[in-house]
């Protein structure tokens, strides 16, 4: 018995639908342009929630004591089900999730490069969740006021409640810890690294926008760099509310939040540290190293994909 291919609809009869806003419930109401549009940012939204995971764990480990760990355990939880989420939506959209999970190699997951420089301690993991987590609450939260995939935005509702937790427990636990001086030593540490990655987590900036469907078709209703002011205009100030240093503040004159060192910027992964001294680098040089992915995408990967390939193993010795 095959499975009948549904008949997708023209350009035109997509988006009147979007003008009568209408939500696209199923692919019988995408055009191709549309179908594949969403899958891509699908793919996304689910391989950010999932690397997310060993990322996170990576560090929970070292967290100061059990029930600091079951905060941990839980949005890692959390972020294997936002992910299954996505995943699921792709499969009803008739991709072979199995394959996407578990037989992709660790190079074409697609997720920002900040997850592929490894958190190794709890510092680290509570400044992601401020930082990171924010940065999912803002893309998901313009995803679920402005998507037109009508199934997506609604299983956003949970995830939207869900990352504001994520992001409230690394802000509690940066407070907690900079009540000293030891403690905001290490917070400014972290940061010195992981402000510039969230920043870059939006992708490249709107000249440079390859995929302008995201927004044509409403798959989310605000820019790369509008996105990115939206997360600084948080971000910045609980730093500053911290004394934490970072290089960027608010242009009163701009009405926006500027840059004040090189970027964008090379970025020595081994040792987490970006080489502002050797002036600005390209867009271009930052898709390079995108590409080429970070030192723990492989081994972060494979935690993924070793179950199953374990099961297979077993099998094959079984017949």
């Amino acid at each position: 018995m095959t499975t009948a291919i549904p008949t997708l609809q023209s350009e035109e009869a997509l988006l009147q639908r979007i003008r009568k806003q209408q939500l696209i419930e199923s692919v019988e109401h995408m055009s191709p342009l549309y179908l594949e549009g969403i899958k891509r940012i699908l793919t996304v939204s689910a391989d950010t929630e999932l690397i997310s995971s060993p990322a996170y764990y990576n560090a929970a480990i070292h967290a100061p004591s059990l029930n600091a760990f079951g905060s941990a355990i839980s949005i890692i939880q959390d972020e294997l089900g936002h992910a299954h989420i996505a995943y699921r939506l792709l499969r009803d959209l008739g991709v072979n999730t199995e394959e996407l999970i578990f037989e992709r190699e660790p190079a074409k997951f697609k997720y920002p490069y900040a997850f592929d420089v490894p958190l190794e301690s709890w510092v680290e993991l509570i400044v992601a969740n401020a930082f990171y987590d924010r940065a999912g609450y803002t893309l998901l939260s313009d995803v679920y006021q402005s998507t037109t995939f009508g199934p997506w935005k609604r299983a956003l509702l949970k995830v939207d409640k869900e990352e504001t937790f994520h992001l409230r427990h690394g802000e509690q636990w940066m407070r907690r810890l900079n009540k000293d001086r030891a403690g905001h030593e290490l917070l400014q540490n972290a940061v010195n690294w992981m402000f510039l990655l969230t920043v870059e987590w939006f992708g490249l900036p709107d000249t440079m926008k390859k995929h302008t469907e995201q927004l044509e078709y409403g798959f989310k209703g605000h820019s790369n760099d509008e996105l990115r002011q939206i997360w600084m205009s948080t971000a910045v100030p609980l730093c500053e509310e911290l004394q934490l240093k970072v290089p960027a503040h608010y242009d009163a004159e701009q009405q926006k939040y500027v840059i004040d060192c090189a970027f964008p910027a090379h970025f020595d992964a081994t040792h987490k540290r970006w080489l502002l001294e050797e002036g600005p680098c390209t867009w271009n040089d930052v898709l390079v190293r995108w590409k080429a992915r970070g030192p723990s995408n492989e081994r972060f990967v494979a935690m993924i994909q070793r179950g199953k390939k374990a099961m297979l193993r077993q099998l094959e010795q079984e017949l």
